[in-house]
């Protein structure tokens, strides 16, 4: 018998389909799968030098979460399953995890 996933929910908003609050499917999934229970200090950043409103620090972290992920899903992923992996990676909203990261880590040091 196969197993029941449970129901999640699309949204239409700003033209993004959003899913279970996340900008995509790709997004949560990412988040969920792969860098979920991690911290921004995983990625050698200071919480106490993060504001969520200075673009550059946060674009820097959402660089160092891309980065991590392709090169854990490089490591295991060869050819056709490769690039269904980089597409699959590349409509995720990396920003978006960076800026829930940060504000949980500085919610945590406050």
């Amino acid at each position: 018998m196969p197993s029941q996933e449970p129901q999640h929910h699309y949204t239409q908003g700003d033209s993004l389909t959003q899913y279970n609050g996340w900008a995509n499917y790709e997004t949560w999934r990412v988040n969920l799968e792969m860098l979920d229970g991690m911290t921004v200090q995983d990625f050698g950043y200071d919480p106490r030098d993060l504001d969520q409103d200075d673009y550059d620090k946060m674009e820097l972290v959402a660089d160092a979460l891309e980065i991590y992920v392709c090169e854990m899903v490089e490591q295991d992923a060869k050819g056709f399953a490769l690039d269904l992996a980089q597409s699959f990676l590349a409509r995720v909203d990396w920003m978006e995890i960076a800026e829930h990261m940060v504000a949980d880590a500085v919610e945590v040091t406050v």
